[in-house]
């Protein structure tokens, strides 16, 4: 019986030949043990994301764990613990729809076209750096510093200080996948102490001279008479780098890969830039950023014949269920005329990513100035390199030619 292979070198390079397995063979199954359920279906993983009876896994007790072996050396995990505590990621009902409610309302402040210019402005820029040389590193160049920079300006944060948080937030963003070792979650700590000694003085600095930006909008912000506190405010703009930049390199890369490995498909985009929003869902759906989230239930749920008991970890391949073929018609062709598409790429339930849509903008943006501006793009080679991680599909670089 087919069981899943996280750690296997097939499985970073083309994971999807092993969900298929897994959907026809096993899918849904415990592994790690019998600790945890692993489900592979789009239809199972839709029910357990829109189930009232699931949370976030404990990451809070988990770290309080891995601490116990710290504290016979002196160390800690305070930061970590703190910081994780508020997250909106790991939070859950009722706190989950007030924090959502807040951020969502001081998010909303700035205008869709003065994003969208940001967002062009920097793609163009990032794209004149390279531009005469004939060839370029796709996640080097473009994927990696765009987030960055376009947060930062949203936050009302310097762009020279882009380049350090994009550090940070790229150290910080394996804390969604795991296990991790003792090693890693320390520098997670240590790095958040920096992240959050450099936020909270501008976070300062902001509510002596508010300004037209997302953390004066957070300190502002207003409902029912509720508000932010400064380390919600603070966690907020962490979660936005860590989600922002990680979910948004991933896809580029991975989208641009399609694409390019699917030339026919390509020089669609290239003749018809218009249909681009539809196209940008189909690479997400295709080749996700996110392949693996985890939840928890507090309740006894029934999926597809199988009891899993309150407490019990539920590992959702959302990778699988975007290729599951009962859901979409011929899942493993890439069709940007695709037109049902509802891909569960960003999640789904009351944790459906909080910045899909920027996201979902800065590729749309990206992709398009890329293939409008540089003529006969293409791979510079077939051998590529994966990232050795479980929950998050990314390239380490995608190296690319053209004519200057």
């Amino acid at each position: 019986m087919a069981q899943l292979k996280f750690f296997s070198p097939e499985f970073d390079t083309d994971p999807y030949p092993h969900y298929q397995a897994l959907r026809n063979e096993n899918p849904m199954h415990l592994a790690f043990g019998g600790n945890a359920w692993v489900i592979t279906r789009y239809r199972d993983i839709k029910t357990v994301l829109e189930a009232q009876s699931l949370r976030t896994v404990d990451i809070v007790n988990q770290l309080h764990n891995k601490e116990r072996f710290l504290k016979k050396q002196g160390k800690n995990l305070d930061t970590l613990i703190n910081i994780c505590n508020l997250l909106l990621f790991f939070s859950n009902l009722p706190n989950h729809t007030r924090l959502r409610k807040l951020i969502t309302k001081a998010y909303s402040i700035k205008k869709p076209q003065i994003v969208r210019f940001y967002i062009e402005t920097t793609v163009n820029e990032l794209i004149a750096q390279v531009k005469r040389d004939g060839s370029m590193d796709v996640i080097k160049d473009l994927a990696s510093p765009l987030p960055s920079l376009v947060i930062a300006k949203i936050l009302g944060i310097s762009e020279e200080d882009s380049k350090r948080l994009s550090h940070w937030a790229n150290i910080l963003s394996r804390i969604i996948d795991q296990p991790l070792s003792l090693a890693e979650y320390e520098l997670m700590n240590e790095t958040l102490v920096q992240f959050c000694g450099y936020l909270l003085e501008v976070i300062d600095q902001k509510k002596k001279n508010i300004q037209d930006d997302v953390i004066s909008a957070l300190i502002l912000v207003e409902q029912d008479g509720d508000f932010l506190t400064t380390d919600e405010i603070l966690t907020t703009c962490i979660l936005l780098f860590i989600t922002g930049e990680e979910t948004t390199v991933n896809a580029l890369g991975n989208g641009m890969l399609a694409l390019l490995r699917n030339p026919d498909q390509m020089d669609k985009l290239k003749k018809q830039p218009e249909i681009i929003t539809g196209a940008v869902e189909e690479l997400l759906r295709y080749d996700s950023p996110v392949q693996m989230i985890s939840r928890q239930s507090t309740e006894t749920i029934e999926i597809a014949g199988e009891t899993i008991s309150p407490g019990q970890r539920i590992i959702l391949c959302l990778g699988s269920a975007n290729r599951d073929p009962e859901q979409f018609a011929e899942p493993d062709r890439l069709n940007l005329d695709r037109e049902e598409n509802q891909h569960l790429a960003f999640g789904g339930g009351i944790h459906r990513c909080l910045g899909a849509g920027l996201a979902r903008t800065q590729i749309q943006i990206a992709i398009n100035t890329m293939l409008d501006q540089l003529p006969e793009l293409h791979l510079s080679t077939e051998k590529l390199e994966w990232h050795k991680r479980i929950s998050l599909r990314s390239l380490k670089s995608l190296p690319v030619e053209f004519k200057s």
